[in-house]
């Protein structure tokens, strides 16, 4: 069990000029990165491998951001463009020696729109196309895809863990897993607790969120719930922080980060990862007690 960071909290994409928030963000208390990945060409691995082997952060997360142009089930620019994209993605993953590549693969964030039950079959369809050869890719380099569902806001597409796990089963691949997030899932789940139990075998990464994107305890979220879900199911991946600063420009707008949500990057890690140190350790501690 490792408790990170994303580089979304400071970075628009992570780049080479990025290399010293590794090193950064171990000092804040993280024992594993998750490296937002907006554009691969500006990544060099053998530069990035040894950063991370320095601060001894290995194993790293890789996080796609699926931006405008890149969508499984858009026109056929979009499509190649987003199928070139994941499997640039699982070779960076592959050389870093990551074991996950996670986010919202599926589709294009923010594409929103009703569809009709005939238009979102094709979709579905179509989507699972492309997933069957990039999950024989991410097969091969021993990576799990790990994509995870949005709120109603952000895709029309998969909402709901149950929603992904019926992409899962179209696709039939064991590296598919899903990517939970605990402010998408605020919104979209009757029970998040209970969401995370009955679809416990398919989740492989998550994102600690809190409801309001700001410091975690001190929001809505279940944490008691959901920690306590994931330590019944038997959960030993990694946990992550994800959440945006208000002085990014370019990701405070698609996140739709409009006021302060915290003092600084620092704090909401510092706090954050001591809060779910803390939660996950008094929970076990109770989970373990004899009947």
């Amino acid at each position: 069990m490792r408790f990170g960071l994303n580089t979304f909290l400071v970075s628009s994409g992570f780049t080479d000029a990025d290399l010293p928030l590794i090193q950064i963000f171990k000092s804040y208390g993280a024992a594993v990165i998750e490296l937002a990945i907006v554009e691969p060409t500006l990544v060099s691995a053998p530069l990035l491998a040894d950063a991370l082997a320095a601060s001894e952060l290995t194993q790293p997360i890789v996080c796609g951001a699926f931006c405008p142009g890149r969508d499984l089930r858009g026109d056929e620019d979009a499509q190649q463009a987003a199928v070139q994209y994941i499997g640039e993605l699982i070779e960076l993953a592959q050389q870093l020696g990551s074991k996950v590549v996670c986010g919202p693969m599926y589709s294009e964030t923010g594409r929103a729109n009703r569809h009709t039950p005939i238009e979102r079959e094709q979709q579905l369809a179509l989507i699972a196309t492309h997933l069957k050869p990039l999950c024989q890719k991410a097969e091969a380099a021993g990576v799990i895809l790990a994509m995870e569902p949005l709120n109603r806001f952000e895709t029309d597409c998969i909402n709901t863990l149950e929603q992904a796990v019926d992409l899962i089963e179209r696709v039939g691949s064991p590296a598919l897993k899903i990517h939970i997030d605990t402010f998408h899932m605020n919104i979209e789940e009757d029970d998040s607790a209970a969401a995370i139990l009955k679809y416990g075998r398919h989740i492989g990464h998550v994102h600690a969120s809190a409801s309001h994107r700001g410091l975690l305890g001190q929001d809505q979220v279940d944490w008691n719930g959901v920690l306590s879900a994931l330590q019944t199911i038997g959960y030993d991946g990694d946990i992550v922080i994800e959440s945006f600063s208000e002085d990014n420009e370019v990701i405070a707008r698609a996140a739709a980060i409009w006021r302060p949500l915290y003092d600084s990057p620092q704090q909401l890690s510092v706090q954050g990862l001591d809060f779910l140190k803390n939660t996950w350790k008094q929970l076990h501690q109770i989970n373990c007690q004899p009947a």
